[in-house]
């Protein structure tokens, strides 16, 4: 007998795309953790090097990161020399985040491991399936999906 959840549980596809995710987290966090950063980390320094310079509010609502959690990320990525919060030039009452030239070297590394991460994680699927379920992902969770 199988030790897994009975069958009725497993056809639930609310039940296998949380499985999947979990795998999927715990896929990048390893590897990520390779170079030194979290998560959230790698996903702040990926908003800044495409929006910067970025207003932090801004920053925040683009990845949907509570204020004062994106403040505890920031404040690690400035101490570690990875972003600079300066005055931002159109509103000097905000902070605008921009990459530093460490945090690009880090951020080019963790996206070499984010990716392998990926391949690992959709290794079952031809390359077609890959881009078929990543645009279904993309519309069952509400976003545009991937940059083209």
């Amino acid at each position: 007998m199988s030790e897994g959840p009975p069958p009725a549980i497993r056809a639930l596809p609310s039940w296998l795309l949380a499985r999947a995710a979990a795998r999927g987290r715990t896929l990048m966090a390893q590897a990520l953790a390779a170079e030194g950063l979290k998560v959230w980390h790698h996903v702040v320094l990926l908003a800044v090097r495409d929006l910067a310079p970025v207003a932090q509010a801004d920053l925040g609502r683009r990845v949907r990161l509570d204020p004062k959690d994106l403040v505890g990320v920031l404040d690690d990525l400035q101490s570690a020399g990875l972003v600079l919060r300066a005055p931002d030039p159109r509103d000097r009452r905000k902070n605008a985040v921009s990459l530093t030239k460490e945090g690009a070297r880090l951020l080019a590394r963790c996206e070499r491991a984010a990716g392998r991460a990926d391949e690992e994680l959709l290794s079952p699927l031809t390359a077609a399936e890959r881009e078929r379920f990543t645009g279904m992902l993309a519309r069952i969770a509400g976003t545009d999906g991937p940059a083209s």
